[in-house]
């Protein structure tokens, strides 16, 4: 009986220990995530299951040197881990230009694809009826596309542009963020209304 008890009471001790070694690796491997999420807040999406990754009021902005450098709302989002891509509904984005000059995009769907390291958006493309406000002009085409690695708004298809006093048409528009132009690519077409702009040189 009694090599019973000390037979039972080593398997306790063994398991007991064996439960505790468990327990200091999970909690060293659970720090190393935490260090890791409190490096880069989007690596904690890594770790919830798929299906929850469902976000209302969507809302992500990229800083640099304590500067908003862009800013993408959406109603909704969802995210899909395996393809490193958020998928918005009717999004809103920003960009911050020199000065107080702002570009701002708004679309019925969206698509951002985020950066293997560090999170940071490598693309997007907003498509549906999309309307674009830069320096005093409304842009309107079915899709615009913003590409990190030439710091660059592409808009593919057919284009108008409406300010005082100039309408424009075409297809293809490039909008190069950091010289802060615009230019259409073909089949431009002009409309000009002189007595707008003379109205609008005559307010400014």
């Amino acid at each position: 009986m009694r090599r019973k008890t000390l037979g039972a009471v080593l398997l306790v001790a063994i398991f007991a220990s064996l439960g505790g070694v468990a327990y200091k690796v999970a909690e060293n491997i659970w720090l190393t995530k935490a260090r890791e999420i409190k490096e880069n807040p989007s690596k904690l999406l890594d770790y919830v299951p798929e299906a929850a990754l469902r976000i209302k009021d969507f809302h992500r902005a990229k800083l640099e040197g304590g500067q908003k450098v862009w800013e993408l709302f959406g109603a909704e989002a969802h995210y899909l881990k395996t393809q490193k891509e958020v998928v918005i509904k009717k999004p809103r984005m920003i960009f911050y230009q020199k000065g107080s000059s702002i570009i701002e995009v708004t679309g019925d769907d969206g698509h951002l694809w985020l950066a293997d390291a560090g999170g940071e958006m490598e693309k997007a493309h907003l498509q549906g009826q999309v309307h674009v406000n830069y320096r005093g002009f409304v842009l309107n085409t079915d899709e615009i596309l913003y590409l990190k690695s030439k710091n660059q708004v592409v808009l593919p298809g057919k284009v108008t542009v409406k300010g005082d006093g100039l309408e424009l048409e075409g297809v293809g528009m490039e909008i190069g963020l950091d010289e802060e132009k615009m230019r259409l690519l073909k089949k431009v077409k002009t409309k000009l209304e002189p007595r707008r702009m003379e109205s609008k040189r005559a307010r400014g």
